[in-house]
């Protein structure tokens, strides 16, 4: 009954890619484990229950029987901001740690899934140092790779969490950098007492987006191959030059989708010859039917938004690189990277002590 939060600074520093892939390796070695996500953020509908997708995604994941009532205790919905606003927040810190709890009766170890950063959801008792402090549980930060900052987060995060704080993760290193994150910073940060239990590479699968989510986000509409919006996008790049350099650069990009007009039918026509994964019309134009024709061929979805290439631009960059781990293909690549690259001895090692 040992239970492990998964901690982190910020959002999409990899605490979904921890508790996935982890879950699933500590399944494999027989043990008996369970998931909380104390703070919710996006809600969803499971029967007659609203619960936390990324929460619901997980416990399906790792085939976990808890009630999603205990895997997700708390949503923060409008309806629960008024509650706040109101005073009306008594029942919810002790509905959390009920649920945790719950879940720690009959497992060996429950990993806790921290919200944005250890203070969210301070007002209403749930935040990351309370719930650690009152369940005794081992404090387990990630951070992804930003040089110093990163050191800063662990050293900071050692002191805060005392003796709660077992080790670190770093996350998403350049693979130009990993050899200097393996050789310099995490003997530096052994020496500091702070254990480091893996370091894994920026992955392009973990990181990559589908067609599909691309069109959630985008606000788009399919104009064909309804069949491929589940292929993964790893790059994009804007489609704003001349046919000839078009080529040389598209070339140079895989898995993409390339940002275009739909007047620029040179360039969806030379972009599908390359390794595109989806073109994207701007300014809600649709093209012509050889454009279409190609594609229904190459296999490629022609998609229109309503932005201008420039807002178009801008949405995609907030999301790309931001792991958002709600595919089969990802599930399967967290487990595999854990196994290979955590230091799961050590792990339990400690949080068995």
């Amino acid at each position: 009954m040992n239970p492990v939060f998964i901690a982190s600074k910020n959002s999409h520093a990899g605490k979904t890619f921890i508790s996935i892939g982890l879950g699933l390796a500590l399944i494999e070695r027989g043990f008996k484990i369970s998931y909380i996500k104390p703070f919710g953020k996006t809600a969803i509908k499971k029967g007659k229950d609203i619960v936390d997708e990324d929460a619901l995604f997980i416990k399906e994941s790792l085939g976990l029987t808890d009630p999603v009532s205990v895997v997700s205790p708390f949503i923060f919905t409008f309806e629960a901001q008024n509650a706040i606003y109101d005073s009306k927040t008594s029942h919810i810190k002790e509905n959390v740690l009920s649920a945790i709890n719950t879940a720690l009766n009959d497992k060996d170890i429950v990993l806790i899934g921290g919200a944005g950063d250890v203070f969210e959801g301070t007002v209403i008792g749930i935040d990351a140092l309370t719930i650690i402090n009152e369940t005794k549980a081992k404090a387990l930060v990630v951070d992804i790779w930003i040089g110093e900052l990163t050191i800063d987060t662990f050293v900071s995060h050692k002191k805060l969490l005392g003796d709660n704080f077992i080790g670190a993760i770093i996350n998403k290193v350049p693979a130009n950098l990993y050899n200097h994150v393996k050789e310099k910073a995490v003997p530096f940060l052994e020496r500091q007492g702070i254990p480091v239990f893996g370091v894994f590479k920026k992955d392009k699968v973990l990181d990559a987006i589908t067609v599909r989510h691309l069109i959630e986000v985008l606000n788009g509409g399919v104009l064909c191959c309804e069949d491929k919006l589940d292929e993964f996008v790893e790059n994009f790049s804007v489609g704003a030059m001349d046919v000839d350099t078009a080529l040389s650069y598209f070339r140079k990009i895989s898995n993409k989708a390339v940002i275009t007009g739909a007047h620029r039918t040179d360039i969806q026509l030379v972009a599908m010859e390359t390794s595109t994964k989806c073109i994207i019309l701007t300014g809600g134009m649709f093209t012509n039917d050889v454009v279409i024709g190609r594609a229904q061929t190459k296999g490629i979805p022609v998609i229109s938004v309503p932005t201008d290439t420039f807002t178009t631009v801008e949405k995609i960059e907030k999301i790309m690189g931001k792991t958002m781990i709600r595919e089969k293909s990802k599930v399967s690549r967290s487990k595999d990277i854990i196994s290979a690259e955590f230091d799961m001895e050590r792990f339990l090692k400690i949080v068995k002590a």
